[in-house]
C-alpha cells in the first residue's frame, strides 16, 4: 500500500506547523551588522575571523573558504 500526502504551505507556515522558532530578526541584525562592516572597509583578519566562524568543518573547512576566494579572485596557486 502506498499513500501520498500532499500539502502546499508556505516556509513561513511549514516552520510554524513543525514548532520551529522564528529567527527573522536575528537574521536580519546579522545580515545588518555584516553589511555595516563591510561598508566600513573589512580587514583581512576581519574576513578571515569571520570565515572561521562559517567553516563547518574547522580548519579543512577554512581552506575550502580560501581556496574558493583564491579562485575567484584569479590567483588561484598549488597547494
Amino acid at each position: 500500500m502506498k499513500i501520498n500526502v500532499e500539502i502546499e504551505c508556505t516556509p513561513e507556515e511549514a516552520r510554524r506547523a513543525a514548532g520551529l522558532p522564528d529567527f527573522t530578526p536575528v537574521h536580519e541584525r546579522y545580515v545588518a551588522m555584516l553589511i555595516e562592516t563591510m561598508e566600513k572597509g573589512a580587514s583581512p583578519e576581519i574576513l578571515e575571523t569571520m570565515l572561521r566562524g562559517w567553516s563547518p568543518m574547522g580548519e579543512a573547512g577554512m581552506r575550502m573558504w580560501q581556496d574558493l576566494l583564491r579562485n575567484m579572485s584569479g590567483n588561484a596557486r598549488d597547494s
